[in-house]
């Protein structure tokens, strides 16, 4: 499984908010965010299906 880099656009006051969250739940505040997705994409999933993604062919 390839790791990909993704940017986003925040508030300082949000990303403050969030690093105390991470720093209470003991983690970092990538691994947060990437908790706060996966349940995001299980919640869909849970309501809609499972998402199907298309095999990539490997070049």
């Amino acid at each position: 499984m390839a790791v990909k880099s993704l940017s986003i656009r925040i508030e300082d006051e949000m990303l403050h908010k969030l690093h105390v969250v991470s720093n209470y739940e003991g983690r970092s505040a990538n691994s947060q965010i990437l908790i706060l997705i996966r349940d995001a994409v299980e919640a869909y999933e849970a309501k809609h299906g499972k998402i199907e993604l298309e095999a990539k062919k490997e070049t």
